[in-house]
């Protein structure tokens, strides 16, 4: 991580200045009041993942502070009575692609005035500081660099690479940033981001409950969404020369483009479950005895956490994202190689001593991360973005 990143306040610390309040609903309207959010994907996307889990959290939070919460996506409208009641309010601006261009006159038309507009960029920015005037801060899981040549091809991943870069380090040059790890703080100072405008606000997980017991043979758990980067492709090769060793079940949990090809290649032993109830994911993670994450880039890593609060170990590879999430050698290992990857996952998966002292590790690790940790923040860096950088409020 760059030297003189700031981090959000301490985890256990309340939120300093103007952001501070009292319980939820009590005291002033707190500063920023209005805040809208700008992202690809709401929650109830059939798409969403871990970044709109992040937006959801953190928008339900401000709402029960006192915060006046509109979320500005991309997708179709949500359905009545399709997703659960939110304490703040969704508004569709258009299809997935289409919506960047309308999103402008959407917050006009629909949203009116606000306090801080803040924009989640996930590879295609909306340029936000060009045409909003007001306060902006932005919201950054990862830079996608490396991934736009799995997304596009040719001209059009360089010209969203290039994009990409100039939006972070050129239109949102005055502004506040807000990275959710090291590894993402350190992507932006490479691309030129001073580091003294840079915030960690780290994602944070909810108390899991009663754990349920490991399952009695050997059960990996791989969970997120099934697109190129997450390489579940290259975790079904490893499953052919691991369990000849473990035995065992490797359970695939998550949707999406990739999800025919992969099971068209799986080998035996291997289950694809798609999405599941919160009640079976809650399951599954508290059971198994890995969670296996071959993903190329990650901004964090949410399901790491997820698991650890169950007591459950990752084996990963040693790359962004995952090198702030896992504790390598602590909380779980992470591999340098295929061949490095594989020997983990056999290590663990017949050490069960070395498995459980992983595993409690990871829990008491994951205790400090709440959602409500991350709320307040979030709160900080919303209230010093929108300070007058002359008087101070």
């Amino acid at each position: 991580m760059p030297q003189h990143v700031r981090p959000s306040p301490p985890l256990a610390a309340p939120a300093p200045g103007p952001a501070a309040s009292g319980p939820p609903g009590s005291g002033p309207p707190p500063l920023p009041r209005r805040i809208v959010f700008l992202a690809r994907r709401d929650l109830g996307n059939p798409a969403a993942g871990g970044s709109e889990l992040l937006v959801d959290r953190i928008a339900e939070g401000l709402a029960a502070h006192g915060h006046d919460v509109t979320l500005v996506c991309g997708g179709p409208p949500p359905e009545p009575g399709g997703a659960p009641a939110r304490g703040y309010r969704v508004v569709s601006a258009g299809g997935d692609a289409g919506h960047f261009l309308r999103v402008p006159r959407q917050v006009a038309r629909r949203v009116g005035g606000c306090d801080l507009l803040v924009e989640v960029v996930n590879g295609m920015p909306y340029l936000a500081p060009l045409w909003h005037r007001g306060p902006t801060l932005c919201l950054v899981n990862h830079v996608h660099t490396d991934l736009w040549r799995l997304r596009c091809r040719g001209p059009a991943a360089r010209l969203g690479r290039r994009l990409e870069h100039w939006a972070l380090a050129g239109a949102h040059r005055r502004g506040l940033m807000v990275a959710v790890s090291g590894s993402t703080a350190s992507a932006l100072h490479g691309l030129g981001v001073e580091p003294d405008r840079i915030r960690l606000v780290y994602n944070g997980v909810a108390e899991p409950g009663p754990l349920a017991p490991k399952a009695p043979e050997p059960l990996f758990l791989a969970m997120g969404r099934l697109v190129e980067y997450k390489r579940i492709d290259l975790l079904l090769r490893l499953w052919e020369r691991v369990r000849p060793v473990t035995g065992g079940r490797l359970v695939i949990v998550g949707d999406g483009p990739e999800r025919a090809r992969l099971a068209a290649t799986a080998g035996p032993g291997v289950t694809f479950t798609g999405r599941v109830s919160e009640e079976r994911k809650h399951e599954l993670l508290s059971s198994a005895w890995l969670l296996l994450h071959p993903s190329l880039v990650e901004g964090w890593g949410l399901v790491v956490m997820e698991a650890a609060a169950r007591r459950t170990p990752t084996v990963g590879f040693d790359i962004p994202g995952l090198r702030d999430s896992v504790e390598d050698g602590g909380t779980g290992l992470l591999a340098r190689g295929e061949s490095a990857f594989a020997a983990h996952w056999c290590t663990l998966a017949l050490s069960a001593g070395r498995r459980d002292a992983l595993g409690r590790a990871a829990e008491r690790r994951a205790a400090r991360f709440r959602w409500s940790h991350t709320v307040q923040s979030f709160r900080a860096v919303a209230a010093e973005a929108v300070l007058d950088p002359v008087t101070g409020r």
